[in-house]
């Protein structure tokens, strides 16, 4: 069984989070999206919203669950006996960034990473600048899934 991680923030989901779920489904028997905490962070939407959101866009796909994690990617993996990381790549700081991530976590634990590239309409979308649009007033709703909805 080919188990995957997607391991993330989520703040919020968007659509480049959407188009990399939905593309990788092929290639694994399941995929679990894992928010992870970081206590440290603030975060603009609570834990519980982030996963609602992800579970809405999501529920109507047996292969998806959703979690939530603290601590070490790699020892998410081990728990839930997952071989592979899967990380979307918007661009080449996005590569190196999760290129050094990725030897870490073999190096760790013998976990591979698998890469997407994200779609060209959605590789300029961020959680952050979503959040900023969001902040801002702007018109958020073309960045993200429907499920993500933000009372003004």
């Amino acid at each position: 069984m080919r188990k995957a991680i997607f391991p993330g923030s989520f703040d919020p989901i968007t659509l480049g989070h959407e188009d990399i779920i939905k593309r990788s489904l092929p290639l694994f028997d399941e995929i679990v999206i894992a928010i992870g905490v970081n206590a440290e962070k603030k975060y603009m939407f609570s834990l519980e919203d982030r996963k609602r959101f992800i579970e809405e866009t999501f529920q109507h796909e047996p292969k998806i669950s959703v979690i939530t994690y603290e601590g070490l990617t790699t020892d998410l993996c081990r728990k839930l006996n997952a071989d592979f990381i899967l990380r979307g790549l918007r661009n080449p700081a996005d590569f190196e960034f999760e290129k050094a991530i990725a030897h870490t976590n073999r190096r760790l634990a013998k976990i591979e990473t698998v890469f997407l590239l994200t779609a060209a309409k959605t590789s300029y979308i961020s959680s952050s600048i979503v959040r900023d649009v969001i902040r801002n007033n702007g018109q958020y709703e073309m960045l993200v899934p429907d499920a993500v909805r933000v009372t003004k």
